[in-house]
């Protein structure tokens, strides 16, 4: 057989690679990402159960208390709870000291007015308190009960 006889054919270059299955390299950066969105989710899910777990025992609180003296002594009893997780030594700190610590901006939680620190220091040991001023009241105190309990939104 002699050269000319060959059929002479032009350079083929080989096919390019299939796009599955990926490399290893993906696969270690797919397991990476799917592991940070099992931690964040798994962390967002328990501060979310946190949050609600907190909410409820406010309100239940609250609830327990039928009259509103009783509902302002039960949301400072909440409060100085929540407060040993801000000063140690909240549970320790006389009328003026608490005072100071209600009216103090913290956790990004705007400052109780000198009225409601009024209300929330000497509302449990008054013979009657208006009903609308201890229901605007207690959802400032809800917010700064589940700031300084730590469960931020």
């Amino acid at each position: 057989m002699s050269a000319a006889s060959l059929p002479l054919r032009d350079i083929h270059l080989h096919a390019a690679p299939a796009w599955w299955p990926p490399a290893p390299g993906w696969w270690l950066l797919l397991a990476a990402l799917v592991l940070v969105i099992v931690i964040v989710g798994t962390r967002w899910l328990r501060r979310r159960r946190h949050r609600r777990t907190l909410e409820a025992l406010f309100d239940r609180s609250l609830a327990t208390a039928d009259t509103p003296v009783a509902q302002v002594a039960a949301m400072s009893e909440l409060l100085r709870r929540a407060a040993r997780r801000v000063d140690v030594g909240a549970d320790r700190l006389d009328a003026a000291g608490w005072r100071a610590l209600l009216a103090a901006d913290s956790r990004n939680v705007p400052p109780l007015s000198p009225e409601q620190v009024a209300m929330l220091v000497e509302g449990g040991y008054r013979p009657d308190l208006p009903a609308a001023q201890v229901a605007a009241l207690r959802a400032d105190v809800r917010a700064r009960f589940l700031a300084w309990m730590g469960a931020e939104r």
